[in-house]
């Protein structure tokens, strides 16, 4: 790779021009910017040098610049200004580059690395309730930085916690046991997560007419909230569920099982997969021992009313339950037992939790637990921590129904991808199952890209229609340009990436430019790596197919007389496809032949 030619050369330069060795992680070497890339591809800056030279800074740059260029052939030219060395790299080097990599099936990934694995959690759903759009980010977040991690070489096992048990699972089985009437999905029609959904939303709004009867009576806010009696219920529930209660663990699995189909279902439209599922219900008891140790052990502390707390004031934090006045386990409990059963099964380099911002709190407190318990693995634990995703309309609440349903959301989007399509005139060579094929690709592409091109620390507003657009930065977009790209090589006749011989003595700036962004690809698949970050994916295959289509828009191919000229075209235009493709795939995202 030239870049780090000329970051070794540049170290060089100095220690034998100044007698100083600096560290290679010291020299900036950047691509120059997109205004200036037709005088120069790359810059060093030298400013960090003039102590050393003891010149200014313009004499050090032409110092360094001389000796990089006696040293390097493929530097064609060069200039200085004020501290900064622009270099030309020559049009054979970029050919020579596209030619050396154009057979490379893999091009940007690294082979498979044999060590620890990283574990990713994503997904995680709570068994009262169908996946929602907050859920959505969360899944594409998680598969694709897997996917990404894959590229890099590493070992990764992709896992979903399920909460398949909890006070917030009793509400949906008590709302169903009290109003039900024996329904199922069979009989309603209703996926199964929906139906669940459904009592949930139900027991929410029983309970909250509860409180207001009881404060009509003039009892207050927190009077009413501890005379409940639906509360009640749910909470004796509850504790029957964690003794092994026959008639309520029947209907918890049976309650379950409904949603476990429709979570099924909704993974298989959005192309998500898991190599492992765990269930709380069987972490919690490892959870609630590593608790009562550390309570033996005086790491913890038990209060009047019978809960099991750690203080982490010394911390900055404060009192955290690990275990209720009546025993029951609470969120933490079971993700104490979940990472000691992760570590002590695969000893993993990593666990990412894939999970909003809103339990930033959460994982803090995880992590100092698990060291107070003496899990010296504790830092191994890392919150890869999520913005929330909003609607135009606000924000959404799953016990008030005002959620967006995953199923709901995908649906639609196919539709509008369909009506979009059929305006522009794109499926008018389609059969109607062809349409339907692509109608679903385009959508869940329009989906994955819209949320995945965005920084996973910030929040973001879902707009579907935005998403669905055929220019700007979006997946159909890119999708058209892939398409695009294989009806060229398809009307060309030419195998895929078979490039005659080519010498090339010069290049046309457009023809530079992709092949510059060709040559970015396996650094921005490593730092999306170490940054995990599929933003940094997807806003370059944007890049890349925007420079594309400039290209074919402003560059004849197969109406260039030359025929190896043509040839070498359509071979750059090719591999440029394949990049593509490797991009989304990344993310998640089909790319069709035809659109």
């Amino acid at each position: 790779m030239i870049d780090k030619t000329i970051i070794n050369f540049t170290q060089q330069a100095v220690k034998e021009l100044y007698g100083v060795h600096v560290p290679v992680e010291s020299i900036s070497l950047k691509k120059t910017g997109r205004d200036f890339s037709n005088q120069s591809d790359f810059t060093i800056v030298v400013f960090p040098f003039t102590k050393f030279s003891k010149k200014s800074p313009e004499q050090t740059g032409v110092d360094i610049a001389n000796y990089l260029k006696n040293k390097i052939s493929e530097i064609e030219s060069f200039h200085v200004i004020k501290g900064f060395i622009n270099m030309v790299i020559s049009d054979s080097y970029w050919v020579n580059y596209l030619l050396q990599c154009v057979e490379n099936k893999t091009y940007g990934f690294v082979n498979p690395i044999i060590e620890s694995p990283v574990i990713i959690e994503y997904s995680s759903p709570n068994t009262n309730k169908p996946l929602h759009l907050g859920h959505i980010r969360n899944n594409l977040l998680g598969y694709s930085i897997a996917e990404i991690l894959k590229a890099n070489g590493k070992n990764v096992i992709k896992t979903t916690l399920v909460n398949d048990r909890g006070i917030h699972i009793c509400k949906s089985m008590l709302a169903w046991q009290k109003w039900g009437e024996g329904e199922t999905p069979e009989l309603s029609g209703m996926k199964g997560d929906h139906l669940v959904g459904k009592y949930y939303v139900l027991f929410d709004k029983q309970y909250k007419q509860e409180i207001e009867d009881l404060k009509k009576s003039g009892l207050t806010q927190e009077e009413s909230e501890m005379k409940s009696q639906l509360m009640s219920e749910a909470q004796t529930m509850l504790k029957k569920w964690e003794t092994g209660d026959e008639e309520i663990i029947a209907l918890w699995k049976t309650m379950n099982s409904w949603v476990y189909r429709g979570f099924d279902e909704t993974y298989k439209l959005l192309g998500i997969d898991f190599d492992q599922t765990i269930y709380e219900s069987d972490t919690y008891l490892l959870g609630k021992k590593i608790v009562e140790e550390g309570f033996q052990k005086k790491n913890f502390i038990k209060k009047d009313d019978g809960s099991v707390r750690v203080d982490l004031s010394a911390e900055g934090l404060d009192e955290k339950v690990l275990l209720r006045a009546d025993g029951t386990s609470v969120y933490i409990t079971q993700d104490l037992g979940t990472a000691k059963m992760r570590f002590d099964d695969y000893k993993p380099e990593k666990m990412i939790y894939v999970v909003g911002n809103e339990q930033n709190y959460h994982f803090d407190v995880l992590k100092l637990v698990l060291k107070k318990s003496g899990f010296n693995w504790y830092d191994k634990v890392f919150h890869l921590s999520y913005g929330m995703v909003e609607l135009p309309e606000g924000k959404m609440k799953s016990r008030e129904g005002t959620v967006v349903d995953a199923d709901d959301l995908i649906n639609e989007m196919i539709k509008t991808a369909r009506t979009t399509s059929e305006e522009l005139g794109k499926n008018n060579e389609s059969t109607k199952e062809e349409t339907t094929e692509l109608s679903r690709i385009i959508a869940l592409a329009a989906l994955k890209y819209f949320i995945l091109k965005v920084d996973p620390v910030k929040n973001m507003m879902f707009n579907p229609q935005e998403s669905i657009d055929f220019n700007g930065n979006t997946g159909p977009f890119i999708q058209y340009t892939y398409a695009r790209i294989q009806s060229l090589i398809s009307k060309s006749g030419a195998v895929k990436n078979k490039l005659p011989h080519f010498e090339a003595k010069t290049i046309l700036p457009a023809e530079k430019e992709i092949i510059k962004l060709i040559y970015e690809f396996p650094e921005i698949v490593k730092l999306a790596g170490e940054k995990y970050s599929p933003a940094l994916i997807a806003n370059y295959s944007y890049e890349l197919a925007k420079e594309f289509n400039q290209f074919y828009q402003e560059v004849p191919i197969l109406k260039e007389e030359d025929k190896t000229v043509s040839n070498f075209r359509l071979c750059l235009a090719s591999f440029t496809g394949q990049v593509i493709c490797s991009s989304m795939k990344l993310l998640g995202i089909e790319v069709p032949v035809k659109m």
